[in-house]
């Protein structure tokens, strides 16, 4: 099986969309970490928008990621605050001059791109990157930070049930099953 296309394919998009990310943080004032640590913020959910996590999916040393925060959290773009329910979990959310700085970061020429295709195209393709990667991750150990709604936890409410986490227990909004979770599975 000839797997070596698909593979040069991603890689392009990824250092196509790479280069994007580095303009958008340049014209932020930001180095290229900081504007990627901002992106998966507006991405978290409760069980994921924790240094620990952010630096398990990005990659990041602890010390990386401490020092990221800081320089955010000095801009007023992040603010830290300890968990309501456990104080020594320190949790992470994006602030209203957070979330402006990236109302606009997917460009218009992605969106053009990515609508010329048929929805059905978009959503065949979504779902098979997210396959691959899931797939790519496991094999590899790493976690698949993947949304809710896609994860085996997930418990589909019906009528005004709502949606829960299998694993927690806990109630999750609309909202919530369409963001990122570290307990993805």
């Amino acid at each position: 099986m000839n797997t070596q296309g698909l593979h040069s394919l991603l890689a392009c998009l990824s250092r196509a969309l790479q280069s994007e990310q580095r303009r958008q943080a340049v014209a932020a004032g930001l180095p290229a970490v900081q504007w990627t640590i901002l992106h998966y913020l507006r991405q978290a959910n409760r069980y994921s928008n924790t240094p620990q996590a952010l630096g398990e999916y990005l990659g990041l040393t602890k010390g990386t990621v401490s020092q990221s925060l800081k320089r955010l959290e000095e801009r007023g773009w992040v603010r830290r605050a300890a968990d309501a329910q456990d104080g020594r979990v320190l949790r992470l959310a994006l602030t209203r001059n957070g979330l402006r700085q990236l109302d606009d970061s997917i460009d218009a020429e992605w969106r053009a791109a990515a609508a010329a295709l048929p929805a059905a195209q978009r959503d065949a393709a979504e779902a098979a990157l997210t396959q691959l990667l899931a797939g790519w991750q496991q094999s590899r150990g790493g976690r698949t930070f993947g949304a809710c709604h896609g994860c085996r936890h997930f418990q589909n409410g019906a009528g005004d049930a709502g949606h829960r986490c299998g694993l927690t227990g806990e109630a999750l909004s609309a909202e919530d099953s369409q963001l990122i979770c570290r307990e993805h599975a």
